[in-house]
């Protein structure tokens, strides 16, 4: 086989947690008397790093306050999904089942402390990844920590599989394929594959 392994982005690739998460912060921000947020808003800052999210929806607020109020809402928010967790795109299960047959799996997001667990958890697919890393963790950028995966898990050929540009350089710049998912919240322009559905990455593979 040409990769011994596939690292997932979460965010737009396997799953969508839009909805509640919006739910989680602007609960946050009622109570704070800040105008809430639109879906739209926070769609546009999915796969971004955590402190470019603050800068992003909170530009009236210096770099302290903005970032202590998106702590704030990051942990409200993984107390929300823990219970009501999110959209898993249709087919992803089954492929994340079949993918584990032959090929080492991982994730690698650039989301905060905690949010892959709920996934994990709330998708009931935590045995089928080996491992995973997240910028709330390290606090490095996605680059980075795809490195940092290849290397404490000494993977030879990893794919990497995401939804947004952001994951393509990424992908890039730690020197593995990626394959973009077009199903997701963002663009590629230079992807090794492209898949419109969970179950197309069978194809590929």
């Amino acid at each position: 086989m040409k990769y011994d392994s596939i690292i997932f982005d979460l965010d737009g690739t396997l799953w969508d947690a839009v909805d509640n998460i919006l739910i989680s912060w602007n609960e946050v921000l009622v109570r704070h008397g800040i105008k809430e947020i639109t879906k739209d808003e926070l769609s546009h800052c999915m796969g971004m790093e955590m402190t470019a999210i603050a800068a992003k929806l909170f530009p009236q607020f210096d770099e302290e306050k903005r970032n202590a109020l998106l702590d704030e809402c990051s942990e409200n928010e993984l107390d929300y999904l823990a219970e009501h967790g999110g959209y898993i795109f249709e087919g992803m299960t089954d492929v994340i089942k079949t993918l584990s047959k032959n090929y080492r799996l991982f994730i690698c997001s650039n989301c905060q402390k905690g949010y892959i667990e709920c996934f994990l958890k709330s998708s009931g697919l935590d045995e089928y990844f080996e491992d995973r890393e997240c910028w709330g963790n390290t606090g490095k950028p996605k680059a980075d920590n795809i490195k940092l995966l290849i290397k404490h898990n000494s993977l030879k050929s990893p794919l990497y599989v995401g939804d947004t540009a952001k994951d393509e350089h990424s992908a890039h710049l730690a020197g593995i394929d990626f394959c973009f998912a077009a199903y997701g919240f963002g663009k590629s322009d230079k992807h090794e594959y492209i898949i419109n559905s969970p179950s197309d990455l069978l194809n590929i593979l």
